[in-house]
């Protein structure tokens, strides 16, 4: 039998009420539908500072940067929801990951990102539905070994898909390919994982 998939969501926006965090927890139904065991986590509960290497040979590997390896380590697959900011991915998404790929005494270079797979996904009010930053975010990934889906989801005009703002996602359309989004990359890790 098949162990479950494991997957890790997050988001790179630090709004409490976040488009990004809500279309993202649309994509989680669906890939706990197709049979994965999906943790969620906010990053504003792993802070840490801007990334510098003079800091991390002096002072070691920040203490929420080793908490978030750990995290990735034990996952095999990762949704991220990333906001578009002038036309870019979230300076706190891209420090996440610069932290994340740094190599130390618990963890290798190799343990954290490479050969996993992701999910991208983007939401904004506005009609591009930031889809500039998919582009960005998947050299981010691919550059420290990350397999992206070829599927990428941008939700344009998102502020009015739900009902009020920590209601459920009320365009069904929308709902269904998010959802969908989440069942394929549990497929991806259930043929590459066996």
């Amino acid at each position: 039998m098949t162990k479950k998939p494991k997957i890790l969501a997050f988001s790179g926006s630090l709004r409490e009420h976040s488009l990004n965090k809500r279309v993202l927890k649309t994509a989680i139904s669906g890939a706990e539908n197709a049979g994965a065991e999906v943790t969620y986590i906010d990053l504003r509960d792993y802070p840490m500072p801007i990334y510098n290497p003079d800091d991390q040979e002096e002072n070691g590997m920040d203490e929420n940067a080793l908490r978030l390896q750990g995290l990735l380590v034990q996952h095999d697959g990762f949704l991220i929801a990333s906001p578009e900011y002038n036309g870019s991915i979230s300076s706190a998404l891209k420090n996440v990951i610069d932290w994340a790929s740094r190599p130390n005494e618990q963890y290798n270079r190799s343990d954290v990102f490479p050969g996993k797979a992701a999910a991208m996904i983007t939401a904004s009010p506005g009609s591009f539905g930031g889809v500039r930053a998919l582009a960005h975010l998947r050299g981010v990934l691919t550059s420290v070994g990350v397999i992206v889906l070829p599927k990428e989801i941008a939700v344009s005009f998102a502020d009015k898909m739900f009902n009020g703002e920590d209601g459920e996602m009320a365009d069904k359309g929308m709902k269904k390919i998010l959802e969908g989004l989440g069942a394929s990359l549990v497929e991806m890790l259930l043929k590459t994982r066996q």
